[in-house]
């Protein structure tokens, strides 16, 4: 048990100290040359309209997190699937599986009637 503690550990030092390096080397390896029109704001190639911080209406965001949580859903599906051909859990896990996406398709209901998703 603590071995496998041992290895994960090594995994994520090795992981931290390869995210390091390759940034240490590509600061130290790539050009820098500053200057006044790399500063200016870029916006596909056309000059800019208006100011460069503009507040995004809510909506965006309540779609945003709607993203976030089903796509959170599909990373709890996963485990399932894979452990669903125990044959001794099959049933149990089904349940269990079908009160989660339950709950969450109730709150996209609730979302739905209380008008979230509608743009105004």
């Amino acid at each position: 048990m603590n071995l496998d503690y041992a290895i994960l550990a090594g995994f994520v030092v090795l992981g931290a100290l390869f995210v390091g390096a390759t940034v240490g080397v590509s600061n130290v390896l790539s050009p820098s040359k500053p200057s006044e029109r790399k500063a200016q704001i870029y916006e596909c190639g056309s000059d800019p309209v208006g100011p460069p911080w503009v507040q995004f209406r809510i909506g965006y965001y309540v779609y945003a997190l709607l993203f976030v949580v089903f796509d959170i859903e599909t990373v709890f599906l996963y485990p399932w699937a894979v452990i669903f051909s125990d044959p001794d859990l099959g049933i149990v896990i089904v349940l269990e599986m079908f009160v989660f996406v339950g709950v969450l398709v109730l709150g996209l209901l609730y979302a739905w009637k209380e008008g979230a998703l509608t743009w105004r």
